[in-house]
């Protein structure tokens, strides 16, 4: 693997997890020295042994905790996420509130923190794990949906401000990832959908998409890997697709 981050530093929210951790790994794996951000702090500190990284306890859904965060990092991935499955009329305005906290408002102050440092660098690379549901709707995801919507205008709006100063913001559109936050949305998909939790992978995660399997986390952490290189300098604004052709309908 090339060591094109020898020399930076980066930070990945949802870091000891799932695409988080890929990303941790893969970042790692190209010299960054890597700051492993979770609100689980006992595997923030194993994640970061394993790849001999940093760990961050931090609560995300703290948002006025992160207001006058200052970032010294290079590379940023926006990943930390979670999901509720619910129709509109029934979904708690508590969770519709976390989701947005979580995967849109700490999103952009995390990028307000870090953009000074990119800046007086002149590089920099934020990306933003958004999801196929970034770019097409869901029913009863209203939360993760329109937090997910709002992640790709930050991102592009990010990366119209960044461009001039070397940094560049990107967002990658995975569908259904195997990870444990998929895992954990199979009995609301079920209950919702009205189907056994043993038939939701296939009637429900796996419909819109032509390639029948779930993405792996390291299919995405290779994607990272990528848009945080030199070669990728001219890569800003986009949106990613690894969804295995469902926005290709």
């Amino acid at each position: 693997m090339t060591t094109d981050l020898e020399g930076r530093k980066a930070l990945v929210t949802g870091g000891a997890s799932g695409i988080g951790l890929a990303c941790a790994r893969e970042l790692a794996g190209r010299g960054a020295r890597v700051v492993v951000a979770d609100i689980n702090a006992e595997a923030a500190e194993a994640a970061a042994a394993e790849i001999g990284g940093e760990a961050w306890h931090v609560d995300l859904s703290r948002t006025r905790d992160l207001d006058a965060l200052e970032l010294d990092v290079d590379v940023l991935v926006n990943n930390a996420g979670l999901q509720r499955v619910s129709p509109v009329d029934e979904f708690d305005p508590d969770a519709f509130r976390l989701l947005h906290d979580i995967m849109l408002i700490s999103p952009f102050l995390l990028i307000r923190a870090s953009l000074p440092h990119m800046y007086g660098r002149g590089w920099g690379r934020i990306v933003n794990i958004s999801s196929v549901h970034g770019l097409r709707a869901s029913a009863y995801k209203s939360a993760y949906v329109s937090a997910k919507h709002g992640l790709e205008g930050l991102s592009k709006v990010t990366a119209l401000e960044g461009g001039p100063h070397g940094v560049t913001s990107n967002c990658i559109n995975p569908a259904y990832v195997r990870t444990p936050l998929v895992e954990k949305q199979i009995a609301d998909q079920a209950r919702v959908h009205g189907i056994p939790e043993d038939e939701v992978v296939e009637k429900v995660m796996l419909t819109e998409t032509a390639v029948k399997r779930l993405v792996e986390p390291e299919e995405v952490a290779s994607l990272v890997g990528w848009l945080t290189s030199d070669a990728a300098g001219m890569a800003t604004g986009a949106s990613y697709t690894i969804d295995g052709g469902w926005t290709a309908r």
